[in-house]
This record gives C-alpha cells, sequence and structure tokens, in this order.
C-alpha cells in the first residue's frame, strides 16, 4: 500500500509511504487519499485529520514515471478532487510537513487546514520546470499566499524556505525536525477534542460562503448562527465554562 490509513483516537491518521518514490502521488496513491478524507466525512467518532508522510522528503509532487502515459489526461479528475479536499472537507486536516514539498506537495501543504513544518523545510512550485502550470494545485496554493504570490512562484519556480512560507500563510508553525510528528499530533488531538458540531458548522460557513455577495454571506452566518445558539453542544460548552469544568461536547459521541 503506497498510504497508511490507521483510526488512534478521535484522530485519522494518513500517512504518505513511498519513501523510495520521495514520496511521490501516482494515481493509486491520490485516489486512495482523496477516498481516506472522503470516507470519515459523516463519522461523528473522528474529530481531525493527520497528514504526513514517511521518509526525508514529504511529497516530491506528481510521479513523473506516469505522467508521459497515453492516459495521463485522464487522471485530471482524482488530482482535481485531491486537491479541493481542503476546501471540501468538514473535517480540520493538520498536514506534518518533515522534508522538502514540490509542485503537488505544495498542494496537499495548501491544502491543510492547520501545518506544522520542520526547521529546514523547502517549498517549491516547480512545474513550469518541465513545461506544466500548476492548474490544478493553483487554487488552493492562491487562498493560502495570495494571487500573486502564488503567481510569482509559479512563474519563477524557486524554492523557497519554511520562513517564508511562514510569513506568508503557507504554513502556520515552524518546529525543530525531531519535534514536528508530535507538535502535528498534539495539535490534531486538541482540535479532535474540540466541537465536532462548531467546527463543522465553521467549516461549512467557510466551504459556502465562497462566492457569495456581503449580504449572502450575513445571512449564511446568521442562519448558521442561529443554528449554533440552539445546540446541545454550546448549552453544554456554557454551562461546563460557568462550572469550571471540561466540557463534554454531546456531538462527538
Amino acid at each position: 500500500m503506497s498510504l497508511d490509513v490507521n483510526r488512534e483516537g478521535r484522530v485519522l491518521r494518513i500517512t504518505i509511504n513511498r519513501p523510495e518514490k520521495r514520496n511521490a502521488l501516482d494515481a493509486e496513491t491520490c485516489q486512495q487519499l482523496a477516498d481516506a478524507v472522503d470516507s470519515v466525512q459523516k463519522d461523528h467518532a473522528i474529530g481531525s485529520i493527520l497528514l504526513e508522510s514517511t521518509g526525508q522528503i514529504f511529497c516530491a509532487g506528481m510521479d513523473l514515471d506516469e505522467v508521459l502515459s497515453p492516459d495521463a489526461a485522464s487522471r485530471t479528475a482524482i488530482h482535481e478532487r485531491l486537491f479541493t479536499m481542503g476546501a471540501r472537507s468538514l473535517k480540520p486536516i493538520i498536514a506534518a510537513v518533515q522534508g522538502p514539498a514540490l509542485g503537488g506537495g505544495v498542494g496537499l501543504v495548501a491544502n491543510a487546514h492547520v501545518v506544522v513544518a520542520a526547521q529546514g523545510t523547502s517549498f517549491g512550485l516547480t512545474e513550469v520546470r518541465i513545461a506544466m502550470w500548476p492548474f490544478v494545485i493553483f487554487r488552493a496554493v492562491e487562498r493560502a499566499v495570495g494571487e500573486r504570490r502564488a503567481t510569482e512562484l509559479a512563474l519563477t519556480t524557486r524554492i523557497f524556505s519554511a520562513n517564508d512560507a511562514l510569513a506568508w500563510g503557507l504554513i502556520h508553525e515552524i518546529a525543530p525536525a525531531i519535534e514536528v510528528e508530535d507538535r502535528a499530533w498534539a495539535l490534531a488531538s486538541q482540535i479532535a477534542d474540540s466541537s465536532s458540531e462548531a467546527i463543522h458548522s465553521g467549516l461549512l460557513f467557510l466551504r459556502e460562503r465562497r462566492g457569495l455577495n456581503d449580504e449572502d454571506t450575513g445571512k449564511l452566518a446568521h442562519s448558521l448562527r442561529a443554528k449554533a445558539f440552539a445546540s446541545a453542544d454550546f448549552q453544554e460548552g456554557v454551562i461546563a465554562f460557568k462550572e469550571k469544568r471540561k466540557a463534554v461536547w454531546p456531538s462527538n459521541s
């Protein structure tokens, strides 16, 4: 298997396991990864998804052994599904980036909601070097760093540092390499133990408001807020806060 998928408490742990191929994304890996994320969207027992990989490289992008095959273009559908998972998922995705992320690897990083990267990690949109534009991943990268920055990175194909990625919003935290996995796991566990209903509503708001004008965005916010006020989780959260105890979220059971 090119992907290891394990449930650990309320966290779904997904590990890309192709270190001999620099964790490059072949069609099988893309399919398995998209399937794993989609499979838990309605699972109340899972509160977050942790994405990581084995070896010294997080992900080198698309598997170039596949891209010259006659049916390479037909894989666009699975790539579209994979690289829109962050915008689509109502389960928060946390990524632990322990080594270089290039091309599609940057696409995976941009699709995560929270990203911890190791000190010294490098990133790059390198597709133009092989006469390709990063079409499918561009939207997610643009949302993370802005259109002008994403365009510049795609045009220059330059390799940039974790410090740059942090400053531009592609990642959210830098940790010593030995601590990346533990730090990402701690964040995934913390988020997974929060109210599933609150996080679901928040990510739904982010997803549904795209393309809406201010008036319709306001209507959506008011509707979701009214549901939140009426929820059992909100009632429990307020009572637990007043009683100075840890909340027990009904939506997590």
